[in-house]
Protein backbone atom coordinates (compact mmCIF):
# COMPACT_ATOMS: atom_id res chain seq x y z
CA UNK A 1 0.00 0.00 0.00
CA UNK A 2 1.26 3.11 -1.14
CA UNK A 3 2.42 5.76 1.79
CA UNK A 4 -0.39 7.71 3.53
CA UNK A 5 -0.71 11.38 4.02
CA UNK A 6 -3.94 11.76 6.61
CA UNK A 7 -6.10 14.65 5.54
CA UNK A 8 -8.15 16.86 7.58
CA UNK A 9 -11.60 16.76 9.89
CA UNK A 10 -14.66 16.74 8.48
CA UNK A 11 -17.92 18.58 10.29
CA UNK A 12 -20.63 16.64 12.07
CA UNK A 13 -24.33 17.95 11.71
CA UNK A 14 -23.75 20.11 15.41
CA UNK A 15 -20.74 21.82 13.49
CA UNK A 16 -18.78 19.93 15.64
CA UNK A 17 -16.03 18.53 13.98
CA UNK A 18 -16.04 15.41 14.44
CA UNK A 19 -15.30 12.32 11.45
CA UNK A 20 -11.79 12.60 10.69
CA UNK A 21 -10.73 11.57 6.59
CA UNK A 22 -7.84 11.16 4.65
CA UNK A 23 -6.13 13.40 1.91
CA UNK A 24 -4.98 11.65 -1.51
CA UNK A 25 -1.55 9.65 -1.25
CA UNK A 26 -0.04 12.04 -3.54
CA UNK A 27 3.25 12.72 -1.60
CA UNK A 28 4.78 13.12 1.28
CA UNK A 29 4.19 17.05 2.38
CA UNK A 30 1.24 17.24 -0.32
CA UNK A 31 -1.75 17.82 1.31
CA UNK A 32 -5.39 17.54 -0.60
CA UNK A 33 -8.02 17.16 1.51
CA UNK A 34 -11.36 16.00 0.62
CA UNK A 35 -12.97 18.61 2.80
CA UNK A 36 -11.61 20.99 5.31
CA UNK A 37 -12.77 22.16 8.93
CA UNK A 38 -12.29 26.47 8.21
CA UNK A 39 -9.52 27.51 10.05
CA UNK A 40 -6.77 30.42 9.00
CA UNK A 41 -3.76 29.48 7.19
CA UNK A 42 -0.58 30.39 8.54
CA UNK A 43 0.25 34.19 8.54
CA UNK A 44 3.69 34.92 7.02
CA UNK A 45 6.30 35.71 9.69
CA UNK A 46 7.50 38.83 8.86
CA UNK A 47 4.57 40.91 7.88
CA UNK A 48 1.95 42.27 10.36
CA UNK A 49 4.61 42.68 13.22
CA UNK A 50 4.76 38.65 13.68
CA UNK A 51 7.97 37.51 14.68
CA UNK A 52 10.53 35.88 12.11
CA UNK A 53 10.26 32.21 12.66
CA UNK A 54 13.22 31.61 14.35
CA UNK A 55 11.92 33.51 17.27
CA UNK A 56 8.25 32.11 17.97
CA UNK A 57 7.42 28.84 19.69
CA UNK A 58 5.10 26.74 18.15
CA UNK A 59 2.74 24.20 19.05
CA UNK A 60 1.24 21.10 17.86
CA UNK A 61 -1.03 19.75 20.70
CA UNK A 62 -3.43 17.03 21.45
CA UNK A 63 -5.36 17.16 24.08
CA UNK A 64 -9.34 18.50 25.16
CA UNK A 65 -10.70 21.83 25.28
CA UNK A 66 -12.37 22.98 28.24
CA UNK A 67 -14.82 26.31 27.92
CA UNK A 68 -15.21 28.15 31.05
CA UNK A 69 -16.32 31.58 32.70
CA UNK A 70 -13.05 33.99 33.12
CA UNK A 71 -15.44 35.98 35.45
CA UNK A 72 -18.40 36.16 37.83
CA UNK A 73 -19.83 38.80 35.80
CA UNK A 74 -19.39 36.25 32.57
CA UNK A 75 -21.03 33.44 34.22
CA UNK A 76 -23.81 35.79 35.61
CA UNK A 77 -24.31 36.90 32.09
CA UNK A 78 -24.78 33.45 30.56
CA UNK A 79 -27.62 32.63 33.13
CA UNK A 80 -29.39 35.40 32.02
CA UNK A 81 -29.18 34.20 28.25
CA UNK A 82 -30.15 31.22 29.26
CA UNK A 83 -33.11 31.62 30.82
CA UNK A 84 -34.45 33.34 27.77
CA UNK A 85 -33.68 30.27 25.44
CA UNK A 86 -35.32 26.88 25.13
CA UNK A 87 -33.62 24.10 27.36
CA UNK A 88 -36.06 21.66 28.27
CA UNK A 89 -34.66 18.14 27.67
CA UNK A 90 -31.27 19.76 27.07
CA UNK A 91 -27.89 18.90 29.26
CA UNK A 92 -25.31 21.25 30.58
CA UNK A 93 -23.48 21.00 27.63
CA UNK A 94 -26.19 20.74 24.57
CA UNK A 95 -27.09 23.99 26.87
CA UNK A 96 -23.74 25.65 26.57
CA UNK A 97 -23.56 25.03 22.90
CA UNK A 98 -26.68 25.84 21.97
CA UNK A 99 -26.29 29.37 23.83
CA UNK A 100 -22.55 30.20 22.31
CA UNK A 101 -22.75 28.78 18.93
CA UNK A 102 -25.52 31.63 18.04
CA UNK A 103 -24.78 34.96 16.36
CA UNK A 104 -26.08 36.90 18.71
CA UNK A 105 -24.35 35.53 21.61
CA UNK A 106 -20.91 35.49 20.18
CA UNK A 107 -19.78 38.31 22.50
CA UNK A 108 -20.36 35.50 25.26
CA UNK A 109 -18.24 33.21 23.88
CA UNK A 110 -15.26 36.10 23.94
CA UNK A 111 -15.73 36.52 27.10
CA UNK A 112 -15.04 33.01 27.70
CA UNK A 113 -11.92 31.45 29.08
CA UNK A 114 -11.06 28.61 26.40
CA UNK A 115 -8.82 25.81 28.34
CA UNK A 116 -6.64 23.06 26.63
CA UNK A 117 -6.57 20.19 28.75
CA UNK A 118 -3.25 17.73 27.59
CA UNK A 119 -3.74 14.14 29.85
CA UNK A 120 -5.77 15.89 32.29
CA UNK A 121 -3.93 19.04 32.96
CA UNK A 122 -4.36 22.47 32.56
CA UNK A 123 -1.63 23.53 29.71
CA UNK A 124 -2.86 26.39 27.92
CA UNK A 125 -5.05 29.16 27.58
CA UNK A 126 -6.40 29.54 23.84
CA UNK A 127 -7.03 32.75 21.58
CA UNK A 128 -7.67 32.79 18.18
CA UNK A 129 -5.26 34.72 15.90
CA UNK A 130 -8.22 36.04 13.63
CA UNK A 131 -11.82 36.56 15.74
CA UNK A 132 -13.72 34.62 13.22
CA UNK A 133 -11.72 31.31 14.38
CA UNK A 134 -14.17 31.83 17.28
CA UNK A 135 -16.32 29.12 16.42
CA UNK A 136 -13.81 26.15 16.20
CA UNK A 137 -13.47 26.57 20.08
CA UNK A 138 -17.10 27.03 20.01
CA UNK A 139 -17.11 23.77 17.78
CA UNK A 140 -15.00 21.88 20.45
CA UNK A 141 -17.64 21.78 23.34
CA UNK A 142 -19.37 18.32 22.19
CA UNK A 143 -22.91 18.20 23.36
CA UNK A 144 -22.29 14.75 24.10
CA UNK A 145 -18.62 14.71 25.57
CA UNK A 146 -17.05 11.55 25.36
CA UNK A 147 -13.83 10.66 27.68
CA UNK A 148 -12.13 9.82 24.13
CA UNK A 149 -12.73 13.31 22.27
CA UNK A 150 -9.49 14.79 20.90
CA UNK A 151 -8.90 18.14 19.54
CA UNK A 152 -5.20 19.20 17.86
CA UNK A 153 -4.54 22.93 18.46
CA UNK A 154 -2.30 23.95 16.07
CA UNK A 155 -0.89 27.67 16.60
CA UNK A 156 1.98 29.85 18.18
CA UNK A 157 3.06 29.94 22.18
CA UNK A 158 3.10 33.13 24.06
CA UNK A 159 3.52 34.68 27.92
CA UNK A 160 1.87 32.83 30.73
CA UNK A 161 -1.47 34.63 31.36
CA UNK A 162 -2.44 37.10 33.86
CA UNK A 163 -4.66 35.88 36.91
CA UNK A 164 -7.59 38.36 35.49
CA UNK A 165 -7.62 36.26 32.37
CA UNK A 166 -9.03 33.17 33.62
CA UNK A 167 -10.34 33.56 36.96
CA UNK A 168 -6.24 33.11 38.01
CA UNK A 169 -5.35 30.11 35.97
CA UNK A 170 -2.12 31.14 35.20
CA UNK A 171 -0.71 29.53 31.87
CA UNK A 172 1.09 30.05 28.35
CA UNK A 173 -1.47 31.95 26.41
CA UNK A 174 -1.50 29.84 22.78
CA UNK A 175 -2.63 32.03 19.46
CA UNK A 176 -4.00 29.31 17.51
CA UNK A 177 -4.34 28.86 14.12
CA UNK A 178 -6.04 26.17 13.02
CA UNK A 179 -8.17 23.58 15.81
CA UNK A 180 -9.20 19.94 14.42
CA UNK A 181 -11.54 18.27 16.77
CA UNK A 182 -13.00 14.77 16.66
CA UNK A 183 -13.33 11.30 18.63
CA UNK A 184 -10.62 8.82 18.73
CA UNK A 185 -12.95 5.63 17.66
CA UNK A 186 -13.65 7.70 14.52
CA UNK A 187 -10.14 8.76 14.06
CA UNK A 188 -9.30 4.89 14.34
CA UNK A 189 -11.96 3.80 11.77
CA UNK A 190 -10.67 6.20 9.19
CA UNK A 191 -7.38 5.24 8.84
CA UNK A 192 -7.46 2.98 5.82
CA UNK A 193 -6.74 -0.44 6.47
CA UNK A 194 -4.01 -1.87 4.38
CA UNK A 195 -4.99 -4.57 1.32
CA UNK A 196 -3.62 -7.91 3.22
CA UNK A 197 -4.63 -6.99 6.55
CA UNK A 198 -7.98 -8.07 8.46
CA UNK A 199 -9.74 -4.67 10.00
CA UNK A 200 -9.87 -6.68 13.22
CA UNK A 201 -6.43 -6.91 13.47
CA UNK A 202 -5.54 -3.63 12.22
CA UNK A 203 -7.46 -1.74 14.76
CA UNK A 204 -5.18 -2.84 17.64
CA UNK A 205 -2.14 -1.72 15.43
CA UNK A 206 -3.70 1.92 15.16
CA UNK A 207 -4.82 1.96 19.07
CA UNK A 208 -1.37 0.80 20.29
CA UNK A 209 0.60 3.24 17.98
CA UNK A 210 -1.80 6.01 18.70
CA UNK A 211 -1.88 5.88 22.28
CA UNK A 212 1.99 4.84 22.62
CA UNK A 213 2.86 8.67 21.51
CA UNK A 214 -0.54 10.57 22.59
CA UNK A 215 0.35 9.53 26.21
CA UNK A 216 3.70 10.42 26.28
CA UNK A 217 5.00 11.84 29.02
CA UNK A 218 5.26 15.74 28.73
CA UNK A 219 3.90 15.94 25.71
CA UNK A 220 2.25 19.40 25.29
CA UNK A 221 3.29 19.62 21.73
CA UNK A 222 5.66 22.51 22.20
CA UNK A 223 8.86 21.19 21.80
CA UNK A 224 10.22 20.23 17.87
CA UNK A 225 10.03 16.33 18.86
CA UNK A 226 6.81 16.39 20.33
CA UNK A 227 5.51 18.45 17.72
CA UNK A 228 6.72 16.10 15.21
CA UNK A 229 5.19 13.03 17.24
CA UNK A 230 1.67 14.50 16.94
CA UNK A 231 1.73 15.73 13.32
CA UNK A 232 2.71 12.45 12.32
CA UNK A 233 0.23 10.65 14.73
CA UNK A 234 -2.66 12.56 12.95
CA UNK A 235 -1.61 13.45 9.89
CA UNK A 236 0.46 9.96 8.33
CA UNK A 237 -1.04 6.74 8.27
CA UNK A 238 1.85 4.73 7.22
CA UNK A 239 2.72 4.30 10.50
CA UNK A 240 -0.04 2.25 11.61
CA UNK A 241 0.43 0.35 8.42
CA UNK A 242 3.88 -0.60 9.71
CA UNK A 243 2.82 -1.21 12.98
CA UNK A 244 0.12 -3.98 11.67
CA UNK A 245 3.21 -5.16 8.88
CA UNK A 246 5.52 -6.27 12.43
CA UNK A 247 2.68 -7.45 14.95
CA UNK A 248 1.75 -9.86 11.29
CA UNK A 249 5.87 -11.13 12.06
CA UNK A 250 5.49 -11.54 15.53
CA UNK A 251 7.50 -7.81 16.26
CA UNK A 252 6.08 -5.62 18.91
CA UNK A 253 6.36 -1.95 19.10
CA UNK A 254 9.10 -1.56 21.33
CA UNK A 255 9.88 2.16 21.33
CA UNK A 256 9.64 5.45 19.45
CA UNK A 257 12.34 7.74 19.42
CA UNK A 258 12.56 11.55 18.18
CA UNK A 259 15.44 12.97 18.04
CA UNK A 260 17.05 16.06 15.71
CA UNK A 261 18.41 15.44 12.70
CA UNK A 262 21.79 15.13 11.40
CA UNK A 263 20.36 17.03 8.42
CA UNK A 264 18.99 20.29 10.27
CA UNK A 265 20.97 23.40 9.40
CA UNK A 266 18.91 26.51 8.39
CA UNK A 267 15.41 24.30 9.06
CA UNK A 268 14.78 22.26 11.75
CA UNK A 269 14.50 18.69 10.94
CA UNK A 270 13.59 15.75 13.16
CA UNK A 271 14.17 12.59 12.81
CA UNK A 272 11.04 9.96 14.65
CA UNK A 273 12.49 6.21 14.74
CA UNK A 274 10.05 3.30 15.48
CA UNK A 275 11.50 0.03 16.94
CA UNK A 276 9.78 -2.85 16.40
CA UNK A 277 11.18 -6.16 18.59
CA UNK A 278 10.82 -9.99 17.42
CA UNK A 279 8.93 -11.37 20.66
CA UNK A 280 10.95 -14.34 20.52
CA UNK A 281 14.37 -13.73 19.80
CA UNK A 282 14.35 -10.08 20.71
CA UNK A 283 15.84 -8.97 17.12
CA UNK A 284 14.98 -5.29 16.75
CA UNK A 285 13.99 -4.10 13.04
CA UNK A 286 14.02 0.23 12.74
CA UNK A 287 12.32 2.27 10.90
CA UNK A 288 12.31 6.43 10.70
CA UNK A 289 10.49 9.23 9.29
CA UNK A 290 12.08 12.87 9.00
CA UNK A 291 10.01 15.69 9.85
CA UNK A 292 10.25 19.42 9.13
CA UNK A 293 9.54 21.54 12.36
CA UNK A 294 10.76 24.44 11.13
CA UNK A 295 6.97 26.65 10.67
CA UNK A 296 3.72 26.47 12.33
CA UNK A 297 2.63 23.72 10.03
CA UNK A 298 5.32 20.20 10.00
CA UNK A 299 5.32 18.68 6.86
CA UNK A 300 7.18 15.25 5.75
CA UNK A 301 10.38 15.80 4.08
CA UNK A 302 11.48 11.66 3.71
CA UNK A 303 8.40 8.75 3.92
CA UNK A 304 9.00 5.76 6.12
CA UNK A 305 12.34 4.11 5.75
CA UNK A 306 14.60 1.00 7.32
CA UNK A 307 16.57 2.41 10.22
CA UNK A 308 20.21 1.17 10.94
CA UNK A 309 22.25 2.38 13.87
CA UNK A 310 25.66 3.98 13.36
Amino acid sequence: MEDEVMGEVATQETATPRIPYLGSPVGPSVLEPVRTVRGREASCPTCGGDAGPLDLSYVYALGRIDARFATLGAEKEFAQVTGRAETAGKSNREVMYSVLAKPENRYLARQMCWVLMVQGLETYILQPHDPVDLSLLVDAVRAQPDPNDLDVVIGVRGPLASPELCNGLMVPIVRFDQIYSFDREAFMKAVPTPKDTPAKRFGPAVSEVFDRIALLTDNAGATDEHRALNFLLVRYARIYERAAEAFAQDFSLSAVDARPSSLSGARRIVDVVFSYTNRNTDYTEKAFVRVDVTERFPFLVTKLSPYFDR
